[in-house]
């Protein structure tokens, strides 16, 4: 049976090897994978640990036998180091039991082959990853179990298929015919869609394609009045907000706007704070899910000469969700108070930019926040919502 020392010297040696441009083959001179013994086993070298010593001598002693590996000891028995006979690299892959990245290579190549045109994340995540392949790059969200990589796949396409509020357990079981399989995946599958979708913020992901752990409410206020099955409701008559469940949407038969506007709110608290006799207020949640644009789409076919607004957050995410809201629901959504007089009113209340907010301000190509987001770099500054003053 193989001992722990000799799979981790010809572990780390193998990596050494399917890390070079020997494996891809474009390698012009011929190179030699070594390693260090006290770099793998730091006790190595310390005299008073003898049994480490003696079983890592051991192990050399072992592979050097099987010609797995090159390496002479000094006249104290000590191991400097130890170089792997690329001659024998088919029978090394056995005795450790590891499949070499090749194959793996090949099958993961496979199974994005059968998933690359399923929709157009996977399909960006795909072109990137035969790219990366090609390049001897490691693949992104693998971790060579190739079950788990094949979830992965399924997740993605399966996930922007839902149309309806789905529990995370009932997807889980009516995709992997187990309750606990896509909690084990959601992780990785969030990063994917993050990383190759279009979703301003990574914890909203999920709802956004319907997937929740509790029934999702639309909460609105102000300006309007609804029919839910021929009953109706004003909602001028209400001193806060009322919310219905997404199961309730169905029921609604019509929305009226009685005043000239309509505004989403990103945040709750400015949500609750808000008012304006003229305008209808929709409280969006942070990032809007597919009940949400329903909603508003439901609003803006039935009130075609409204004016639509969004209340963000002037920070990158604000100005992405504000981009992902127009984009999804086709409704050509102005700024409210997102703008640079708005930034520099409030200025004692900003934030100080984070590496990951310029990150983003610099991807963001919006021309009509260009001036605001330069302004927002060169004085390192954000501002939430929840710092302006939204009542008239």
């Amino acid at each position: 049976m193989i001992s722990k020392y000799e799979s981790i010297i010809i572990g780390k040696l193998l990596d050494k090897y399917e890390n070079s441009k020997s494996f891809t083959g474009d390698n012009k001179v011929n190179q030699k994978f070594y390693v260090k013994v006290s770099m793998l086993f730091s006790e190595y070298t310390e005299h008073s640990n003898f049994d480490v010593f003696q079983a890592v001598n051991e192990a050399v002693d072992i592979l050097i036998r099987k010609q797995f590996i090159i390496a002479k000891a000094n006249s104290s028995k000590v191991y400097n180091e130890i170089i792997l006979n690329i001659d024998k690299l088919e029978q090394v892959y056995e005795y450790i039991g590891r499949v070499d990245k090749k194959t793996i290579n090949e099958s993961v190549l496979l199974l994005m082959e059968s998933y690359k045109n399923r929709n157009e994340i996977l399909s960006r995540y795909c072109n990137t990853q035969f790219q990366r392949i090609i390049t001897n790059k490691s693949i992104q969200f693998f971790n060579d179990d190739l079950k788990e990589f094949e979830n992965l796949m399924i997740a993605v396409d399966e996930l922007l298929k839902v149309e309806t509020e789905t529990f995370v357990r009932d997807f889980s079981v009516r995709v992997f015919k187990d309750s606990k399989v896509f909690d084990g995946l959601s992780l990785k599958v969030i990063n994917l869609l993050y990383e190759y979708g279009d979703y301003p913020e990574k914890d909203q992901v999920l709802g956004s394609l319907n997937i929740i752990k509790n029934p999702t409410y639309v909460n609105f206020k102000g300006a309007g009045n609804i029919s839910v099955k021929g009953q109706n409701i004003d909602l001028k008559n209400f001193s806060s907000d009322i919310a219905v469940s997404s199961t309730m949407l169905p029921d609604i038969d019509r929305i009226n706007i009685t005043g000239k506007a309509v505004i989403t709110i990103e945040n709750l608290t400015s949500f609750h704070t808000f008012y304006n006799q003229d305008m209808f207020v929709i409280y969006l949640g942070g990032y809007h899910n597919r009940v949400r644009r329903e909603f508003i789409k439901k609003i803006q076919q039935q009130n075609p000469d409204i004016l639509f607004y969004h209340f963000g957050d002037i920070d990158a995410g604000g100005f992405y969700i504000l981009e992902h809201l127009r984009n999804q629901t086709g409704v050509d959504f102005r700024p409210y108070k997102m703008d640079l007089a708005t930034l520099k009113e409030y200025y004692q209340y900003s934030k100080k930019l984070t590496d990951n907010d310029r990150y983003r301000l610099l991807k963001l190509n919006d021309g009509q926040f260009k001036e605001l987001i330069n302004y927002m770099l060169e004085n390192n500054c954000k501002l939430e919502q929840e710092a302006v003053n939204v009542k008239c």
